[in-house]
């Protein structure tokens, strides 16, 4: 077998061998992790995750979620946490302890210190028997049979394990908060994802130029009206309502088919009855249409009058493609 081969056997077995265990954890899961849904749903505080080594890296990813899915959460590392930081853990705050072994030093000082202070204790740990289990308000059950390194030493399975119930409770407490598109964007704003749940058509087109001309331009004009505004196309508009359409393309096609031109207008050559769409239409949906009609530009309307140009590298600039 060359070394190849050999390597894209391991990265098999890998995968195989966690997303057996990662379908093991459904079998886990039972009435504590209902109720500790529950309790974060109902307090009145904030979530404070800890962990230390490789599990304080899975709770900062698990922290992320939640905070963008509308649950309010802070990263809190354990070792840190019994050297001053436990300050950040107030009266109605929830803390999710994560330990594969529950046994650490660091776990067993900061423990009891939470239960002193009334703080309920959510374990996330493969050893339920462990000194965080026996002394944990609710457990989630992240054990696993072994991990992915041969030695299985190195956290491989067991911080996915982690990482997936974190995943979990986030998205049961999204489904109990009623956490919408709408909610998502709110927390998204600068992201791609966020921008194709709030981006609308006129946030775009508004800071565009608003070619136009009227049926009777001549093509010189045409050309210049399109050559100044910079989008490939202009509107032609009558009345304020537009009437049709012509791009680039369309001055193409007509040079092929004519060698003076001097004569026609806009409305010799323009594509009556162009697509267009609203200004308060989501800017995802003006690329669904582009997309649908294999077209670079949109003429934007609002009220039923002409009210500007969206081109498909406004969307590619905003990150909406």
């Amino acid at each position: 077998m060359n070394s190849k081969d050999s390597i894209i056997n391991v990265a098999k077995q890998t995968i195989e061998l966690e997303s057996k265990a990662i379908f093991n954890l459904s079998s886990l899961v039972n009435h504590h992790f209902a109720e500790a849904v529950e309790l974060i749903y109902h307090s009145k505080g904030r979530v404070i995750i800890t962990g230390i080594g490789k599990s304080a890296i899975i709770a900062n990813k698990i922290v992320a979620t939640l905070n963008s899915t509308g649950t309010p959460a802070i990263f809190m590392h354990a070792a840190d946490a019994i050297h001053g930081d436990l300050g950040l853990i107030l009266e109605d705050d929830v803390v999710i302890c994560i330990s594969k072994s529950g046994n650490t030093p660091e776990i067993k000082v900061l423990v009891p210190l939470i239960k002193s202070a009334k703080n309920k204790i959510i374990a996330i740990t493969g050893n339920t028997e462990s000194f965080l289990g026996q002394h944990a308000d609710y457990i989630l059950n992240a054990y696993v049979e072994k991990e992915a390194c041969p030695n299985n030493l190195a956290p491989t399975t067991s911080t996915t394990a982690q990482l997936v119930l974190g995943d979990a409770l986030a998205v049961c407490l999204l489904e109990l908060r009623g956490f919408s598109s709408k909610d998502f964007a709110k927390y998204h704003p600068g992201g791609a994802l966020g921008k194709k749940l709030y981006l609308r058509v006129h946030n775009i087109s508004s800071v565009n130029e608003k070619p136009q001309v009227n049926g009777s331009t001549s093509i010189k004009n045409v050309i210049i009206e399109i050559t100044e505004k910079m989008l490939g196309v202009t509107a032609v508009v009558e009345n304020g309502d537009i009437v049709g359409i012509i791009t680039d393309g369309d001055l193409r096609r007509m040079l092929t088919k004519v060698d003076d031109f001097s004569k026609l207008t806009a409305k010799d050559i323009m594509s009556a009855n162009p697509k267009r769409i609203q200004n308060e239409a989501m800017a995802v949906d003006a690329m669904e249409l582009m997309e649908i009609n294999d077209i670079s530009q949109l003429l934007v309307e609002e009220n039923g009058k002409y009210a500007g140009v969206v081109h498909i590298h406004d969307l590619i600039k905003e990150g909406i493609i």
